[in-house]
Parts: C-alpha cells; structure tokens; sequence
C-alpha cells in the first residue's frame, strides 16, 4: 500500500505542477494580447485622429469648433446612412426567409406511395399471427327493403302543387285534410 499511495501522490503532485505551469504560460499569453491591443489602438488613432492644435484667440476656437461639428455632422448623416441600408437589408432578408419558409412549407414530407392492401391483409400486418376473424365488410352489410309509405307515394302523386292547393282550398279541402291526418 505505501507503494501505490507514493505513485498516487506523485501523480497529483505532477498535475499541480502541470496546472500551473499552463496557468502562468496563459498568463503571459494575456498580457502579451493586451498589450498588443493597446498598440494597435494607438496605432490607429495617430493614423485617424491627427493631434489638436489649440489656437489662442477666441475666433481661431470657434473656427476650430465650427469644423469640428462639420465632421460630427457628417459622420452622423454616414452612420444614419448605414443603419438604413442595414434596416432595409434585414427586411429583404427577412422577406426572402419568409418566401422561402412558404416554398418549402413548415416541414419537409416524404413522398408517399399508394398501398393496395385488403382489410385481411392490414389486419394480419398489424396482428401478426393472431389474426383469424375474416373481415369481408360486404358481406356483414344488411339488406334493408324500401317500404313505400302513404305519405311518400302521396307526394309523388301530388304533382303540380297549384292543383293541390285548389283540392285543399274551402271547406271541403279542409276537410279532406282534417280526415287523411286521422
């Protein structure tokens, strides 16, 4: 046992070291970024941004200041310019998405083949073995006979209704009513 916790402890040792040795390297790594960064940043703004000359009289600052607002006025027309190109260019986008999401539907479907199977033949698929009953729909199907009652064949015999509207008018139209109801 005193072997295999030595090991045991070699190996956490070797993986501490291991650790922070990886922490210190990346460490160094962040600094060197940062200070790349930094350099770039001055690079650009000396390119970019020419130092101010602070003039002594009051007309020479407001000339100054005149210019300066020039510049912000022209940067914002360029900015307000580009957020509208970039509006306009997500709404066409969200158009064609659109377009395209009815093209193509909510999901695609598989192509779907016409199966001929009977009623047996479903059943034993679903079934399996078990299956035995014979499903012949037809055959379970009642005849049922058409009786002709009075009042269908009275319709059919009424015809033309203005006929029957002259058989009925009056008393004894009425009557004859009052004597087919009972």
């Amino acid at each position: 046992m005193g072997d295999d916790e030595k090991r045991n402890r070699a190996i956490t040792a070797r993986r501490q070291h291991l650790k922070s040795v990886m922490l210190q390297i990346a460490a160094t790594e962040l600094e060197k970024e940062e200070s790349r960064r930094e350099s770039e940043k001055q690079n650009y703004l000396s390119e970019h941004c020419p130092p101010l000359h602070m003039p002594g009289s009051t007309a020479e600052l407001q000339e100054l200041c005149k210019q300066l607002h020039a510049k912000v006025d022209a940067a914002e027309e360029e900015k307000y310019d580009m957020e509208v190109k970039v509006q306009k260019s997500t709404k066409e986008l969200e158009d064609m998405n659109q377009k395209l999401f009815d093209l193509r539907g909510k999901f695609k479907r598989p192509p779907l083949r016409r199966v001929r199977m009977s009623a047996d033949a479903m059943l034993k698929a679903l079934l399996g073995s078990k299956h035995k009953v014979c499903m012949d729909l037809r055959a379970n199907l009642k005849q049922v006979k058409k009786e002709d009652t009075e009042k269908e064949r009275d319709l059919r015999d009424v015809g033309d209704w203005r006929k029957n509207i002259e058989e009925k008018s009056g008393m004894e139209g009425r009557k004859k009513m009052f004597e087919s109801e009972s």
